[in-house]
């Protein structure tokens, strides 16, 4: 996508050396060094470059892992790339080397799925809203008020429910989950100038709401009384500086990473729906690897899943920090409030039901997997 600098983004001086480090020694090196912390030494970075050509020479299999996100986006978004490649081929003993292609080099969105597919990429994050296309049924994530708190999306995504129910939906698609993490719940972010804090669905009568192209998130505003605006990302910042949108939904690390925060007036923390993404490998290339070591991979995995989840408290803190010291104001609806947001637009309704009987095949099974989301998983997520 094409936004402003955002900033997010490190200083010039370390960025130059980042490009002069990736030019020198390649953009695997430089990401590790950028998160190890030793980006400036020489010795260290050269030291890694040549250890990384080792690993790589070594390695019986090669993963080419490719996200949209920055080498240290990590800080204010939980996007846990260079600790997945350093878990994988740490538990694996160095039989799998994982080369890192951040930043969108290979593509994004819809156009990376697909080249997971396709298996020209071995893996990949993309988030669920763009996955969905390929697999509807993850979608089903969408319905507004079942899932979106941080600890029922982890409950339900490591539950046995949702691996006898939606991962072989996935599978036969040409995916192998690798894991599914949520950046935090959605949230109704207004532009300058909208003039009010959105505190419950009155609040959105009216207000042209910028949306992805998901029709669940479109369904979810007009039942709130907002007129939702399907606005491509790349269009967005503009879109809401010339007021053809009014507000928009990511989480609130994503607004910070994607470079919003001169754009912004007010926040809401309505925990709606998670904004949620996956780790995804090509499902054939998974396969092809030795039984002992698609164990190894899901060990890997399953690590660096909770390492994202127990990301989220501190990237939501850095983003909310940086965002309040130039204005932006946050707020979090009372518990009145907040049952106003669920008895208007919450899966207990009726318009929901088609969708639920479309995306799960029936209602019994959307009961199951929101049985699953309100039962305590592995994973425990703080804040």
């Amino acid at each position: 996508m094409k936004t402003r600098k955002h900033v997010a983004t490190p200083p010039s001086p370390q960025r130059r050396r980042f490009l002069e480090v990736a030019g020198r020694y390649g953009f695997t090196t430089a990401a590790m060094a950028a998160a190890g912390g030793y980006l400036w030494s020489e010795a260290d970075v050269a030291l890694a470059a040549t250890d990384e050509a080792a690993k790589q020479k070594a390695a019986k299999h090669q993963m080419i892992f490719a996200t949209e996100y920055k080498e240290d986006a990590f800080h204010t978004y939980p996007i846990m790339q260079t600790q997945f490649k350093d878990n994988l081929e740490t538990l694996s003993k160095g039989a799998v080397y994982v080369k890192l292609h951040p930043a969108g080099q290979l593509g994004i969105g819809s156009q990376l799925a697909q080249k997971v597919q396709a298996g020209t990429v071995q893996g990949g994050s993309v988030s669920l809203s763009n996955f969905s296309p390929f697999t509807p049924v993850v979608d089903l994530i969408n319905i507004p008020f079942w899932c979106g708190e941080n600890q029922k999306f982890a409950n339900l995504v490591t539950s046995s429910a949702w691996n006898d129910e939606i991962t072989p939906k996935v599978t036969v698609k040409g995916y192998k989950p690798i894991f599914y993490f949520t950046v935090d719940p959605r949230t109704v972010a207004v532009r300058k100038g909208f003039g009010k804090i959105v505190k419950t669905p009155d609040d959105m009568k009216g207000m042209k709401m910028r949306v992805p192209s998901s029709k669940l998130l479109q369904q979810f505003y007009r039942l709130a009384g907002a007129n939702p605006t399907v606005v491509a990302w790349g269009e967005t910042p503009t879109a809401l500086k010339q007021g053809v949108a009014d507000g928009l939904d990511p989480a609130v690390g994503a607004l910070y990473t994607f470079g919003f925060i001169d754009i912004l007036e007010a926040i809401t923390l309505v925990e709606s729906v998670p904004d949620a993404q996956m780790f995804a490998a090509n499902y054939k290339w998974f396969e092809s690897l030795p039984k002992d070591l698609q164990a190894t991979f899901d060990e890997a995995s399953a690590k660096t899943q909770a390492q994202s989840f127990a990301q989220i408290l501190v990237a939501r803190k850095n983003s909310m920090e940086a965002m309040s010291k130039v204005g932006i104001k946050f707020y979090t609806p009372t518990a009145a409030e907040k049952k106003q947001w669920v008895e208007a637009c919450g899966e207990q309704r009726p318009e929901w039901n088609d969708i639920k009987k479309e995306l799960a095949g029936s209602i019994d099974l959307f009961e199951k997997l929101k049985a699953a989301a309100n039962t305590k998983g592995p994973i425990s997520v703080e804040g």
